[in-house]
């Protein structure tokens, strides 16, 4: 097992691909910020009106692409062999260069806007590949490592390469030729790169395509109506890129007109946002504990609106001073709150979207990954088209950049809010990461032996009364556990079991009605193709030892016979939370904070094999002595 993400860095079933997207991003950006330069200051004769003409049509046709091919690209990703469709996309950026280096010797606005339409093509063609080919190549504690490494380093790679195309087309006199050999080495480089990367085989080598791109379109639109986590993670994932969108564009004339910026500061402005997403994505491996932790989503939204309103009230006002160089602009008195929020913006950015693209590459169904990520890629265009007609909505209304970048914070607050009330998951989640988070270090081994879909019951030893939020944690289906009601009923963490759709329970002595309505529940979620968590003991244990399992499980698996997955959880007793000390009343024996636990799953049980007592063994087993 991997000791953290960037060891994956050395990985080939990671490395050579993480070079190949980064090279793409960072030639992306190269080419993109030489050709704005070139439209505003290489290209003698243009008028204001021409130059933010041949802008706006660059703009928009770098992202028609992803409306016209993705759910065509979706489907070659799907049906066809993933290294070897990513080389043949790095050999068409080869071609596209080509033509970038003809553009440039000719300083032809025609030729090079139409080659970034062609670079907008490529991405939409590697888009679905991009993120549906890290399942295949990753272990399931790798993937949020590796989807933060993948979003961090493309957010640098736009930062360096945005760097490097100004400044090679700031050279005098050869600025373009410059250019022109750097986008062709990059180019060549990427697809070296691409090379190296493994066989990843097709996901649904039989799908027919349809070689229209409207109708399917609608089709792999449609796909997303039938998970609803999956749809909400996409919407979240295109709101994402509306709010960075939206800032992103706003931020250079945000430079030299509100903060008093020159040539120096603009760049030190993108570059505090992109290595606070950067840092945010990479962090979330460390947050999570190496799980899709989706709990950091509701915390990456909070910050984004927290730090965005912030920044609103640091400069409402127009800079009395322009043309300020980097060290001019930090030490002006304001600057620094101004830099940590720019940085703060990114670093919950990070928190925001590397869950969500790990939740739908867990959640969605293996062999239509690819059509949701290209269903993902036309949202996101919609929505960052959006932004921009928005942006001259508020603009043409009066509002100035500041007030702009308010209400996007604002707006943020209101579509966050509204996505966790119709998938309180999210918050539920959120609550039970602080929960897990503050009091205990878990180490999960084996929780990926939980099948991917379809019923299943995980059984696990009953500890204390954070024993299920632990395992509903850790594993990366939801889980509906069930619990005695007392506990259920428990304030806050009864909102959080209700949310989780956990089943209440009570032994037939105390109310036989509420035990056949639990069981009527647990067998209607078994046949929904649901996972279902039971805790065999019946109570928590009173002496830290494994008490003997009652015989619901065997009334379930009779009633409906699915796998059974046996969990232990070592290292509780000492913890917060369980009934050790209770003996001499108030004065109960110290507590570890923060004690480090683990959470160890087993093969499944086939439904034949599944008895309290078997059931029992392998969990002491599992258990050993770390009680």
């Amino acid at each position: 097992m991997a000791d953290n993400q960037f060891s994956l860095l050395s990985k080939r079933r990671f490395a050579p691909f993480f070079a190949t997207q980064a090279l793409g991003a960072f030639n992306d950006n190269v080419f993109r910020n030489a050709l704005v330069i070139l439209i505003a200051f290489g290209v003698a004769g243009l008028s204001s009106q021409q130059i933010n003409t041949w802008s706006n049509v660059a703009a928009g046709l770098f992202i028609l692409p992803f409306f016209l091919f993705s759910a065509n690209a979706g489907q070659w990703a799907e049906k066809f062999e993933k290294s070897r469709s990513i080389r043949y996309i790095k050999l068409l950026e080869i071609a596209i260069m080509c033509a970038a280096a003809i553009g440039f010797y000719f300083k032809s606005l025609p030729v090079l806007v139409g080659v970034l339409f062609l670079m907008g093509t490529q991405s939409a063609l590697f888009g679905p590949i991009k993120y549906s080919i890290l399942p295949q190549q990753l272990k399931p504690e790798e993937l949020v490592g590796g989807n933060g490494l993948v979003s961090g380093g493309t957010f640098l790679m736009i930062l360096l390469g945005t760097l490097l195309g100004g400044a090679l087309m700031a050279h005098p006199g050869l600025g373009t030729t410059w250019v022109s050999v750097a986008v062709l080495v990059i180019a060549v480089s990427g697809y070296l790169a691409s090379r190296h990367i493994p066989l990843a085989p097709a996901s649904n080598p039989d799908l027919k395509l349809n070689w229209n791109p409207f109708t399917e379109t609608v089709r792999i639109l449609g796909f997303l109506r039938g998970n609803r986590a999956v749809l909400n993670s996409v919407l979240g994932v295109s709101w994402f890129w509306f709010f960075g969108s939206m800032f992103l564009a706003q931020l250079p004339n945000y430079t030299r007109e509100y903060l008093g910026g020159g040539a120096q500061v603009a760049p030190l402005v993108l570059a505090l946002f992109s290595i606070g997403i950067g840092l945010g994505s990479m962090l979330c491996e460390k947050l999570s504990g190496r799980r899709v932790e989706i709990g950091l989503v509701p915390l990456g939204a909070i910050g984004l609106t927290v730090f965005g309103l912030d920044l609103y009230f640091a400069r409402p006002e127009a800079a009395t001073v322009t043309g300020l160089t980097a060290m001019e602009f930090l030490r002006a008195p304001g600057s620094l709150r101004i830099v940590a929020d720019l940085l703060l913006i990114g670093l919950f950015g990070g928190f925001y979207i590397v869950p969500l693209l790990s939740l739908i590459q867990t959640r969605a169904p293996r062999d239509r990954l690819s059509r949701i990520i290209a269903a993902n890629n036309i949202l996101n265009a919609v929505f960052m088209v959006t932004a921009a007609v928005l942006a001259l909505v508020l603009f043409a209304a009066g509002l100035t950049i500041p007030q702009v970048l308010l209400v996007t914070a604002i707006l943020n607050a209101l579509v966050a809010t509204y996505i966790f009330s119709l998938v309180p998951e999210f918050l539920m989640r959120f609550i039970s990461w602080l929960l897990v988070s503050a009091l205990y270090r878990i180490r999960v081994q084996g929780t990926d032996r939980v099948p991917d879909e379809g019923p299943a019951v995980v059984v696990c030893n009953h500890v204390s009364y954070m024993d299920a939020l632990i395992v509903m944690g850790c594993v990366k289906r939801p889980v509906r556990f069930v619990m005695y009601h007392r506990i259920f009923k428990i304030p806050v963490m009864s909102w959080i079991f209700r949310t989780a759709r956990c089943i209440p329970i009570a032994p037939a002595k105390e109310d036989p009605e509420l035990m056949e309505r639990a069981f009527a529940e647990i067998e209607a979620a078994l046949a929904n193709g649901e996972l279902i968590g039971l805790f065999p003991e019946g109570a928590l244990t009173r002496d830290g030892e494994i008490a003997a399992f009652r015989s619901g499980i065997e009334r379930i698996i009779a009633a409906r016979p699915v796998p059974v997955v046996p969990m232990a959880l070592r290292g509780m007793w000492e913890s917060m939370w369980s009934r050790r000390g209770s003996g001499v009343g108030r004065m109960r024996l110290p507590r570890r904070f923060r004690a480090r636990v683990e959470l160890v799953a087993d093969e499944p049980m086939s439904p034949s094999e599944v008895t309290a007592a078997t059931l029992e063994a392998r969990v002491r087993g599992l258990r050993g002595d770390a009680a």
